[in-house]
């Protein structure tokens, strides 16, 4: 079970050469109204020690810079950034039919095949709530596996997707070969592999969950914690993230070339549309497979 935002012309199959997310979306839950792409997270679930239940772990929603809580009840924050080093900063938008894959869900264990530093979970104090803590994403004091202590202001969740892309494929067959990590950590540093010599905006996924309710010590003994992902990883390891381009004609590449000018660090309104709330909350659609996702207790075999 996954979590998604973004255009509602979300669907089951999401052929490329069938769907135009801009042109078959008729509305999205994303924060400007351009963009209509779809961006997909893994579920937390609790699994209760005494009896075997699971529940899902809710959604929260995340802080800004000025302290204060988005209107957005849970969600996605997505981060679009320009290389953090070097004097090379142009960037790429993608292209209509562009998609990748961040994380491995078949990991569950520290050595997989990962870029260091590209997924991460922190866990916040009561005070921490809004703020997130303090530190860059994935710094020293975030751990790779689910936390091993209780998290009563809750898990912020960080997935970095890699910055370089071939220049040619759209996709590819493992959704990652297309496209690679910069030189140095996750994070985007000045050089692209010659292989992937064209930069694409640096997309970073924060996802907080509400473990507020989850945070008893009894939970948290002998090495074991609680919490699985809801492809049954039950190490943190496997998380990952899914991303689907569907930016209206060239908003993305726009707002990319004016950060800095005309776009802040956290809104871009002088060259992006922002809607409300309230319309981006409204922006659902119902469930094309019918299946228990655990807004009660369930128990599975």
């Amino acid at each position: 079970m996954h979590q998604i935002v973004g255009g509602d012309s979300f669907n089951i199959t999401m052929e490329p050469t069938l769907i135009d997310p801009p042109k078959t979306s008729k509305c999205t839950s994303c924060l400007y109204k351009e963009d209509t792409s779809n961006y997909w997270t893994a579920s937390i679930y609790f699994q209760s020690p005494e009896n075997g239940t699971f529940k899902r772990v809710p959604q929260m929603a995340n802080g800004r810079l000025n302290g204060t809580l988005l209107e957005q009840e849970g969600g996605l924050t997505i981060y679009y950034m320009l290389p953090f080093s070097g004097s090379n900063k142009k960037v790429t938008a993608m292209k209509p039919g562009f998609r990748m894959l961040a994380g491995d869900p078949t990991n569950r264990n520290k050595t997989g095949t990962l870029k260091a530093n590209s997924l991460c979970h922190r866990c916040l104090s009561k005070t921490e709530r809004v703020s997130g803590g303090n530190g860059a994403p994935c710094d020293s004091s975030d751990t790779f596996a689910f936390p091993s202590k209780p998290c009563p202001g809750g898990i912020r969740a960080t997935i970095i997707f890699p910055s370089c892309w071939d220049g040619k494929n759209l996709d590819s067959p493992d959704h990652k070969s297309h496209v690679a990590y910069s030189s140095g950590g996750a994070l985007a540093g000045s050089s692209c592999p010659s292989t992937h010599p064209v930069r694409i905006p640096q997309v970073m996924y924060e996802i907080m969950f509400d473990t507020s309710s989850f945070a008893n010590a009894e939970y948290y003994k002998n090495g074991k914690q609680p919490l699985v992902y809801s492809f049954g990883d039950p190490t943190g390891f496997g998380a990952h993230g899914d991303y689907l381009f569907g930016w209206k004609d060239d908003a993305l590449q726009r707002a990319m070339d004016s950060l800095g000018k005309k776009c802040g660090s956290e809104y871009c309104d002088q060259v992006l549309s922002i809607q409300s709330g309230k319309d981006a909350i409204g922006c659902t659609k119902p469930q094309q497979a019918k299946e228990d996702v655990g807004s009660t207790s369930c128990k599975y075999s």
